[in-house]
């Protein structure tokens, strides 16, 4: 584990579009001051206080270092601007309206990536955002 991350990223590697997702980010620089968890097979304490396992293989999760989760195209957003090749995006994905088409489209894949990820999450469950990361 990173110390002092500057946040921590919940994956799923038995996803296999999520695992080659989370390989391109981690090859950049910048990755090495953010924790990767593999939220399939790491023991369920080290997802932290507020996500459980069903909770963080439904949706992408990131926690930043004060402990505020964000999921989904916030969870994104929170890994590009750590990443200097990313972090042009994140002002631009960071708006209102912006964050609502990125939501929509990635309902549009979590309704998909059940093909993908056996097991995942049926789509009404995984497409809500928590409240804390609206």
């Amino acid at each position: 584990m990173t110390p002092n991350p500057a946040c921590t990223v919940y994956y799923d590697s038995a996803c296999p579009v999520c695992r080659r997702e989370i390989a391109h980010y981690r090859r950049l620089p910048g990755a090495e001051s953010i924790a990767w968890v593999d939220a399939a097979t790491c023991d369920e304490s080290a997802l932290g206080p507020g996500l459980d396992r069903a909770r963080a293989l439904a949706r992408f999760h990131v926690r930043d270092a004060g402990g505020a989760l964000a999921s989904g195209p916030q969870a994104f957003v929170a890994i590009w601007r750590r990443l200097p090749a990313w972090a042009w995006l994140a002002p631009l994905a960071s708006s209102r309206p912006v964050l609502a088409l990125l939501e929509a489209g990635y309902a549009i894949f979590l309704r998909a990536r059940r093909r993908w990820r056996p097991g995942a999450a049926a789509p009404a469950e995984a497409v809500a955002p928590p409240e804390s990361a609206r």
